[in-house]
């Protein structure tokens, strides 16, 4: 046995000697990690100081924020129930249309924005920088925009969430492209299939269940954001929820509160389960 224990200890010592930095922390990472932990308290810091934020005016204002949750009690429709629902299905309708449309631009923008289809450098990083520039912008802003320009109602939302979809999803769909399996595309062009055979049968199944997975997780994040951009005027239940706010019937505002969580839960639950159809099924072919 003691012999043994001695085997063992000689063993790890000179596989400490071989390997030390698994064993030990190296003294450069040490010093990074130091210096990383170091930069984030020093940032969280001096962020809190320059924004004045006092967790003591947090602590002192918990009393006012039961007082105005208390006010939410008991939620009640008054009468509204009709033009509520009315208001949350305009409000799916511009996230069902902003979503469809944004996948439809998005498709072709991406395989033009992927390197393995469109190898030229000027395009990649033309698109790629248009990507950035319209992802820069907020969804809201761009609601602002399009109601200065179309007018109050669900166009100028559906057009906001057009806009974001579209180059969000479009810079997704081009990473997607770029990592598909190449054996697939040799096995296409080995046959003396075109281009546009290679793109059907060599990318196309491999990124489409992708596609859809996240089309169907913007759409579940769509309906959220057009309730937000009713506020700004866009329709659907926002325009409602805002009309409660500023007469402050907080009961009916909480009802639609209620309304939007329980529709977004939904939406969620049942693109949860289709996402997993379609990703975990090895057979599924478009």
């Amino acid at each position: 046995m003691i012999q043994t224990k001695n085997i063992n200890r000689d063993l790890i010592t000179e596989m400490e000697i071989l390997v030390p930095e698994a064993f030990h922390i190296p003294e450069k990472q040490r010093r990074y990690r130091f210096i990383t932990i170091s930069g984030i308290v020093i940032l969280t810091v001096i962020s809190l100081w320059k924004l004045q934020i006092n967790p003591f005016t947090i602590f002192f204002g918990i009393g006012k924020f039961f007082q105005m949750v208390m006010m939410f009690f008991p939620p009640t429709h008054g009468g509204w129930i009709s033009e509520f629902i009315y208001a949350m299905g305009e409000t799916l309708a511009m996230a069902f249309l902003g979503t469809l449309f944004g996948f439809l631009f998005a498709v072709p923008l991406g395989f033009l924005a992927a390197k393995n289809i469109i190898p030229s450098t000027i395009i990649h990083i033309v698109l790629r920088r248009f990507f950035d520039v319209i992802r820069g912008i907020n969804t809201l802003i761009w609601a602002l925009m399009f109601v200065n320009v179309a007018g109050l109602g669900p166009f100028a939302g559906i057009m906001a969430i057009i806009i974001t979809d579209t180059a969000t999803l479009a810079k997704l769909f081009a990473e997607s492209i770029e990592n598909v399996d190449t054996s697939q595309i040799d096995g296409a062009k080995s046959t003396g299939a075109g281009p546009i055979q290679i793109i059907r049968y060599a990318f196309i199944p491999q990124v489409l269940p992708i596609m859809l997975s996240n089309v169907l997780y913007f759409f579940e994040s769509n309906v959220r954001a057009a309730s937000i951009l009713g506020i700004l005027g866009a329709g659907g239940i926002g325009m409602q929820l805002y009309d409660r706010i500023r007469i402050m019937n907080w009961p009916q505002v909480f009802f639609i509160i209620i309304m939007i969580l329980i529709t977004v839960a939904v939406i969620d639950t049942i693109s949860k389960e289709i996402r997993k159809a379609i990703v975990a099924n090895p057979e599924y072919r478009p």
